[in-house]
């Protein structure tokens, strides 16, 4: 989310990435599993990390165009995120990187603003 001059502009990237990988097995259903049939946790997780450095690859071309950017979310994301940005040095512009709850998107804009010291552009009524 980014704060302009008139109100805010709200990008969203998908991952695609589902994070808790579980490896199928013996089922009542599906009967026993063989080895080969089931790929290598290791393989699984290298795949996930393929996909994710793609995807903060995708957050980070956004980013590059901001001077102040804050960090926050539920889980680890932010994290590794910030990880990768030092790698390109876009760390240096992080202001802060907070642990928060699911938000909605007006709970988000409300934190950005709050953050910044920025308020709502008032809406002309027309008379």
């Amino acid at each position: 989310m980014a704060l302009t001059a008139n109100g805010e502009d709200t990008t969203l990237i998908n991952s695609d990435v589902e994070k808790h990988l579980e490896r199928t097995g013996d089922s009542p259903l599906n009967g026993r599993f063989e080895s080969r049939q089931v790929p290598a946790d290791d393989r699984r997780q290298r795949a996930l990390a393929g996909h994710l450095s793609v995807y903060y690859d995708q957050v980070i071309a956004v980013l590059r165009h901001f001077d102040h950017l804050i960090l926050f979310g539920p889980g680890e994301a932010k994290g590794e995120l910030h990880e990768r940005m030092a790698r390109t040095k876009l760390d240096m512009r992080v202001m802060a990187i907070e642990t928060e709850d699911r938000m909605t998107d007006p709970q988000i804009v409300a934190k950005v603003r709050t953050y910044f010291g920025v308020t709502s552009p008032r809406i002309q009524s027309a008379t």
